[in-house]
């Protein structure tokens, strides 16, 4: 079988779907199934995962996102099915407008925030998402959501039928099972023990809730420990960056951290702390329960299915809520570690690539065959 990935997320700025696409094609490829694995548009092989930018070189980038957005525009009518020769199922991303009709479509659902939390979004976004949901997943002869909880927001706010998608856990990269902090931290200039957050920094991960909670601690706590927030910044940003550079109470901005050096820093946290307004996933909370790492995080969404045992779940709304969760991790560390422990466990049982990668060969199949 020839399985053709729209992989076209790898050559722009992401994040999460970015994690997802570089590492699901790589381990797809890996599998040696028999079955050809092709990517759109034409990626042999990508380099090191890059959220800031594309995994290929800047001519190489240019020709193909010109490529992508001709199709999207319809200036190159025609041109996605010749550029798709003999393949039996196309997986689309988000990206395209113009999918192909003479082959059978596939899709990932990563969230459906656009339509739960438009507020929370760029008009932009939302009317991508859209599209893509009309254009995409209304034709799609299989959808695989990245949670159980993603896969009933999705039939129930698109009007998708359940029995179309199928959930597919990600997984996290084998690196962070076996990271060690390293000299990581302290060449970031973290001196003291801390408490991580990772993240974009946009309103739907919530950071100012986080940054009242911590105020709120014991000043004692603070003392000994110290907020690390590690991120690029993202739209609407403006005032919670401000309260971060203004005062260093607040915590320590990291910026953007690139992805060889993001293993060793979660591990080496304390606590991770994740009070985001909703995650179709949450790849910052499964990697760090790879890394034996507690977590704080919210009861809402798919977070709870996600984290199960190797987590504390707060409402992501109470400040009070975050800073007991956080305080009772930071005072007692047999819990981190009866946390960290369980939260391991079942990111090795779960959040494996290979696995991800064989339940997607099996969910092409069978949508192939049906």
């Amino acid at each position: 079988m020839r399985i053709c990935i729209d992989a076209t997320p790898l050559l722009l700025q992401s994040a999460g779907v970015k994690t997802y696409f570089h590492h699901w094609l790589e381990n797809l490829r890996a599998l040696e199934s028999g079955d050809d694995i092709l990517a759109f548009p034409w990626l042999d092989a990508a380099g090191e995962l890059d959220h800031q930018g594309s995994q290929l070189g800047r001519l190489a980038t240019m020709w193909r996102v010109a490529f992508v957005l001709g199709v999207n525009y319809g200036l190159l009518p025609g041109a996605l099915k010749a550029a798709l020769p003999r393949a039996d199922v196309f997986h689309v991303s988000n990206q395209s407008r113009r999918p192909p009709d003479h082959i059978p479509l596939t899709a990932t659902v990563h969230d459906v925030t656009c339509w739960l939390m438009p507020e929370l979004h760029t008009r932009g976004n939302i009317r991508a998402d859209h599209e893509f949901a009309e254009r995409v997943l209304g034709k799609a002869r299989g959808i695989i959501a990245v949670s159980d909880n993603t896969r009933r927001d999705a039939a129930r706010l698109l009007g998708i039928p359940i029995e179309r998608i199928t959930t597919i856990y990600p997984g996290v990269a084998s690196v962070y099972f076996d990271a060690r902090p390293g000299a990581v931290p302290r060449e970031m200039g973290l001196e003291k023990p801390y408490v991580l957050f990772v993240g974009t920094i946009e309103p739907r991960k919530n950071l100012d809730v986080l940054l009242d909670a911590w105020g709120q601690l014991p000043a004692d706590i603070r003392d000994e420990f110290t907020l690390a927030v590690a991120g690029p910044r993202g739209w609407n940003s403006a005032d919670v960056m401000k309260r971060l550079m203004d005062d260093r109470t607040h915590g320590v901005y990291l910026g953007y951290v690139p992805e060889r050096k993001l293993p060793p820093l979660v591990a080496g946290a304390s606590v991770l702390a994740y009070p985001s307004l909703y995650e179709g996933f949450g790849f910052p909370v499964a990697q760090a329960m790879a890394a034996g790492v507690p977590v704080v995080t919210s009861d809402v969404s798919s977070l709870p299915e996600v984290a199960g045992d190797g987590a504390a779940f707060v409402d992501p709304r109470s400040p009070a809520e975050v800073r007991s969760a956080i305080e009772r991790f930071l005072t007692n560390e047999e819990l981190r570690k009866e946390t960290g422990a369980r939260g391991k466990a079942i990111a090795e049982a779960r959040y494996r690539w290979r696995d991800s990668a064989r339940k997607s060969l099996e969910f092409f199949h069978k949508v192939i065959s049906s």
